[in-house]
């Protein structure tokens, strides 16, 4: 920057001082230009040295080239950007392009910098570095270009002449410093590529210099990976005030951050239910929001997304809490859960002692076993706690069970529940293990069905009747948030069978109520008499 003064001419000396030199200020001269180069203020908010690619809905439309100055979001980033930074937010806010510009701009101005930008895919790394870096550098001044040589360019780095510093794309970072360095949707990365995220966490942010700068960005992917992990913990600091000057800084923006997001009212039927939802918005969130931002809300819910309330916490949330109440693209029962939110099923209630409890397994040797408990009280499957237990004997979750005090109908158990196995010099079964620890429990092995797929829908069949306490819930609720298709890399998009994590044994043990409540054929009773249990209908 320094260089850049002492190339203008001496009719410098009437401006003000670089501190006083605002994004108001307009040059009139090439040197007067340089001088005003030296204030990074005036080369972000002045519009007047960036140019940035606006694209519309069109797929087919090539964009409009316009000045680049940051939103109201971007600004109010700004105003508190830290050393490490956590953005969660809404859509089509801008933070890529406002990164693009802010790194490239780094790179051009400081000497012997290495600036990187990852994306959750090299097609997507390779768009941000087209279409936002390359095209800003390219559509500098024309007397500032000449004196910002690049000394090599590729479709994924920028390797400046001037100053030796350079700015690349790709998507994992580990070689070298990096003095600035942007992750952009890292809830993607998280959700589609778990181990490339944790690479990310472990080999590319440690590369970024105490003084440099990170930013994680990205709208949320559900309540599991990285992302969701990093987020939390950073507005969890953020609520406590203990947010240390190197910590992570939490950042929330959302939708109605954006004063564009409008429609009018005339156009779309606001329902009860909905403005229900944004009155407490507003008393959560402290905001204001007007009957055409509702209008955008709604319209933007059911003719983009064709009702879907998930996709709209995601892409669209109103509270950073809200965020993680969705599932994404992949995940099993992610409308079912947001009905259970928007139609108040998740709520505060007691264990009626006059209704008989009903427990639902999933069991495990050496992994996990999780147990939903249930009260049928009129039409509704009350859920009032799931517990789980990693790595123990059933002993652990009997007692677990029995701590609670309920009076228990039946224990139903997957089918696998009647394998044998070889444990010392005796072949037995979980169900086996289960009666000797608590021979007073009755014990139910659900039939085994034709494939797991149709255990899946006949749970999103029978979700309308769950209830759940919201307390001793948290955790299995979380897990069914969690439950989803596995990623296929090499192929690009979802396979049919589970990915296996943490949130199995939840949705498994789930799905065995669904299954009762559908076909109702089941083993029950000790296992020495092998009787049939009544239909599901008896619960």
């Amino acid at each position: 920057m320094a260089a850049l003064a002492r190339q203008a001419p001496d009719d410098i000396s009437r401006l003000p001082p670089i501190s006083e030199i605002d994004e108001r200020f307009v040059p009139k001269t090439e040197a007067e230009f340089l001088y005003a180069c030296m204030s990074w203020r005036w080369r972000i908010f002045s519009g007047m040295l960036y140019m940035i690619i606006v694209k519309s809905e069109d797929p087919d439309d090539p964009g409009t080239v316009i000045p680049f100055r940051p939103n109201e979001a971007q600004r109010a980033f700004l105003a508190r950007l830290g050393f490490r930074n956590v953005i969660l937010k809404a859509r089509q806010l801008g933070f890529t392009t406002l990164i693009a510009i802010l790194w490239l701009d780094h790179a051009l101005f400081h000497k012997n910098q290495r600036v990187g930008i990852i994306a959750h895919t090299l097609e997507d790394a390779f768009s941000i570095f087209r279409d936002k870096v390359k095209f800003a550098y390219e559509n500098l001044p024309p007397f500032l270009l000449k004196r910002m040589p690049y000394k090599t360019m590729t479709k994924s780095e920028i390797l400046f002449g001037h100053n030796n510093s350079a700015i690349r794309v790709a998507t994992s970072m580990r070689s070298g410093t990096i003095h600035r360095l942007h992750i952009s949707e890292m809830g993607k990365i998280a959700a589609k590529f778990p181990e490339k995220a944790v690479e990310i966490v472990t080999g590319s942010l440690p590369a970024v210099p105490k003084d440099g700068i990170a930013v994680v960005e990205s709208t949320a992917e559900g309540q599991d990976g990285e992302f969701y992990r990093m987020a939390t913990a950073a507005e969890q600091k953020f609520e406590a005030g203990t947010t240390g000057p190197r910590g992570w800084v939490f950042h929330f923006f959302p939708w109605y951050t954006d004063g564009g997001y409008i429609a009018d009212p005339a156009y779309t039927t606001i329902t009860d239910e909905d403005h229900a939802y944004f009155d407490q918005v507003e008393e959560d969130m402290g905001v204001l929001l007007s009957n055409r931002q509702r209008a955008w809300y709604v319209l933007q819910r059911d003719e983009d997304f064709a009702g879907d309330q998930a996709k709209m916490w995601r892409e669209y949330p109103s509270s950073s809490g809200e965020c993680w109440q969705q599932s994404t693209e992949g995940r099993y029962y992610a409308p079912q859960l947001a009905r259970v939110r928007m139609q108040g099923r998740l709520r505060s209630f007691d264990y009626e002692p006059n209704f008989p409890v009903y427990t639902f397994w999933d069991i495990g040797a050496s992994d996990g076993t999780g147990v939903w408990c249930m009260q049928k009280v009129g039409e509704e499957r009350r859920f009032l706690t799931y517990i789980e237990n990693w790595n123990q004997g059933f002993a652990a979750t009997v007692q677990e069970l029995e701590a609670l005090k309920y009076t228990y109908a039946w224990m139903c158990l997957p089918h696998d529940a009647e394998n044998q196995r070889q444990i010392g010099t005796r072949t037995i079964s979980a169900l086996d293990i289960l009666q000797e620890i608590a021979p007073r429990w009755t014990f139910v092995v659900v039939d085994r069905i034709p494939s797991l797929e149709v255990g899946h829908e006949v749970t999103r069949k029978h979700f309308h009747s769950a209830v759940f306490e919201q307390t001793g819930c948290a955790k299995g609720l979380r897990h069914l948030a969690n439950y989803q298709r596995r990623w296929n890399s090499a192929v690009g998009h979802w396979a049919p069978e589970p990915l296996k994590n943490e949130a199995t044994e939840s949705a498994d043990a789930f799905r065995q109520w669904a299954q009762m409540e559908e076909f109702g054929e089941l083993f029950s009773g000790p296992a020495k008499k092998r009787k049939r249990a009544p239909r599901a209908s008896a619960l």
